[in-house]
């Protein structure tokens, strides 16, 4: 069945020979949706990947060919490759572009590094320059100074590598004002802004009156401050549903109270019954964009979000949620007391989410890759 009622795409697309890049796929998060649309638009497209788990991936994107790197032929791999990230460009060397008219590569990591197609362009749609590298350092390594110690040179051959690469794309687009300010630091390139997509479709009220709990919905990874909810809420009593998986489960869970419930990696029909149940979401890190968020309003569910980030750019402050400007307990429980004296307008909320629509994404898309043909 088609994502869009009918065909959104733009009929230049058809005849263009197009390849897609994409990290790595091993689940459907915020990324992987991305693609979808990228993968619908160009059907015949072919997928460069570093590694692929097959079943946690949609039908829309493994109906295309797909290359893997080496990585691939490494047991497990899917469990274990995000310690495999210094040989990542590597890897990357083992994956050939074909001819093609365009490279589009959807980037967080190293994918960008692609080489452009003989004869083609390269236009990259970058949810960040690359994290790990450039970004929230201490909290992936900082709790360990021997392994600090270790990932210090590494990572500074690894930001070396990846602004040399950046030269090799002809046109950036960012995911938001708060990545386009990254690529202009950390590249010295300009990039166009398209927000990524939202199924505002699917993602809908279904009329019941808010629950008696609030949802996080969340890789359980450090950068996402999920402690500090968990604290929050812990202390307070308060219901806080938590759906997601990662490395800080069990640390999570270790400091979580009875108030607070883990319900590990769901579907997403049960995910879009928690949005439309639920009293707010709950957003506590500082996120590139953020589509949890989005879909949450699209819900008509406001959201307490960390002031900084992309949530600055789709959270209408008193209309579609709050905010707390620090990353502290006091601060976020003071606005999910605010958040609770709210009458909030499920209509006024969703209405402001349908400004990150699917059509909106493919119209953005289609003017940057004009651009970037031209």
């Amino acid at each position: 069945m088609p994502l869009l009622p009918s065909n959104p795409y733009p009929a230049a697309w058809s005849s263009l020979r197009t390849v897609l890049g994409h990290d790595w796929l091993t689940g459907m998060r915020g990324g992987e949706r991305v693609l979808e649309l990228l993968a619908d638009g160009f059907p015949g497209a072919p997928i460069l990947t570093l590694l692929q788990h097959r079943t946690a991936i949609s039908d829309r994107i493994n109906r295309h060919p797909i290359q893997t790197s080496c990585l691939q032929r490494i047991p497990n791999i899917q469990e274990r490759y995000r310690f495999l990230l210094p040989v990542f460009p590597l890897a990357l060397k083992t994956l050939h572009t074909p001819p093609a008219d365009l490279l589009i590569t959807t980037s967080h990591c190293v994918i960008k590094g692609l080489p452009r197609p003989a004869g083609g362009r390269h236009l990259c749609y970058c949810f960040t320059p690359m994290r790990y590298a450039w970004l929230f350092f201490d909290l992936y390594f900082g709790g360990n100074p021997a392994r600090k110690a270790c990932a210090a040179p590494l990572l500074a051959l690894l930001r070396a590598w990846d602004r040399r690469t950046n030269a090799g794309v002809d046109r950036f687009v960012g995911i938001s004002r708060h990545v386009q300010d990254r690529i202009r630091r950390f590249y010295g390139r300009e990039s166009d802004l398209v927000y990524p997509p939202v199924d505002t479709g699917r993602c809908t009220p279904d009329g019941r009156p808010p629950g008696d709990y609030d949802l996080i919905v969340s890789a359980l990874v450090p950068y996402k401050r999920l402690d500090l909810a968990v604290r929050v809420y812990t202390r307070t009593g308060r219901k806080l549903k938590i759906a997601g998986i990662g490395g800080e489960a069990a640390r999570l869970k270790a400091m979580a109270g009875p108030s607070v419930e883990f319900l590990g990696r769901l579907p997403d029909d049960a995910i879009l019954d928690l949005y439309r149940g639920c009293r707010a979401l709950v957003f506590p890190g500082e996120e590139d964009f953020g589509i949890v968020p989005v879909e949450a309003m699209a819900c008509g569910r406001p959201v307490i979000a960390f002031a900084r980030g992309g949530a600055t750019e789709t959270v209408a402050d008193g209309i579609s949620g709050v905010f707390f400007n620090e990353q502290t307990e006091s601060s976020l429980r003071e606005a999910t007391e605010r958040a609770g004296d709210i009458p909030w307008d499920p209509e006024a909320i969703r209405h402001h989410a349908q400004s990150f629509s699917e059509a909106r994404f493919i119209s953005g898309m289609a003017d940057s890759i004009r651009r970037c043909l031209s």
